[in-house]
């Protein structure tokens, strides 16, 4: 895994980070079109990963990203895929709610994938490296050394410290987690754009991507969310007979649960979401 870094050389101009599908249709529809009105070509478009997950469109999803030609990196849920695995690998703790729900949409995505999109999915690299404003940047999805592990906000900054020693890079864009974060030190940023696919547990429905920009060769960038169709795609859920815990948090902007968050964010459930380093 680690060798398969897709190296996409120097780009400029603005740059849009995102990730978490999802499977959400409806999500990726909507920033298609802003992605469109911004006039930011494909080649400035980076996906984290999990364009398969909880949601009622797999394949919808996985052609649309296909088509638009945007850049995009394997997450845990299509590593799975790939290997014909029978779980999601999210690194869920056994038996807890999310591991429970995994049970059931993890399957009904795998049946609703062509054979085409899975070979597709095959020539997804693990890792993009670009230079951007003469900083080194890495997109990865959970971690370097485990796809699927979940770093936030509240994570120590040793166990960042250890990921950009291991790489030589300045900017760390990932995914995974679900909620967009900052985190910097020393000239160092772990930058995660959230994801697209689901809510951030901010109590909004809306959802979070991240835009990188070079203005007078400075490296700097803006968290930004915007709002979609999400009662089509929970109603979608339902129709599918998928978890209605999820479709409920489409609804709400709450998660079901905190099982996978630290102390610190699962304090933040409900309260808006205010992204800065």
């Amino acid at each position: 895994m680690k060798n398969n870094i897709q190296h996409i050389g120097s780009l400029e101009g603005p740059l849009l980070i995102f990730g978490g599908i999802y499977s959400n249709f409806q999500a990726l529809e909507r920033f298609i079109q802003i992605a469109k009105a911004k006039g930011i070509p494909p080649s400035n478009i980076i996906c984290t990963g999990d364009i398969i997950a909880y949601c009622a469109e797999p394949e919808a999803c996985l052609q649309a990203i296909r088509s638009w030609g945007i850049h995009c990196i394997s997450g845990n849920v299509e590593l799975q895929l790939v290997n014909d695995e029978d779980d999601c690998g999210c690194n869920f703790d056994e038996h807890s709610r999310c591991d429970l729900f995994s049970k059931n949409w993890y399957p009904f995505a795998k049946s609703n994938l062509s054979p085409d999109s899975v070979q597709w999915l095959e020539t997804l690299p693990d890792f993009i490296q670009f230079e951007y404003t003469q900083k080194e940047c890495f997109v990865l999805h959970g971690s370097y050394d485990n796809t699927s592990e979940f770093i936030f906000k509240s994570s120590p900054w040793a166990s960042k410290a250890e990921v950009f020693e291991q790489l030589d890079v300045e900017v760390i864009l990932a995914g995974h987690c679900g909620i967009p974060f900052c985190d910097n030190k020393r000239g160092k940023y772990w930058l995660n754009a959230g994801v697209i696919g689901m809510p951030a547990n901010d109590g909004a429905t809306s959802v979070w991507y991240l835009e990188l920009n070079d203005q007078q060769g400075f490296f700097d960038f803006d968290f930004q969310n915007f709002a979609y169709d999400h009662l089509q795609a929970a109603q979608l859920m339902e129709q599918y007979n998928l978890p209605k815990a999820y479709a409920q948090t489409l609804r709400t902007g709450i998660w079901d649960n905190c099982d996978i968050l630290p102390l610190v964010e699962t304090k933040q459930q409900g309260l808006p979401l205010l992204v800065k380093c």
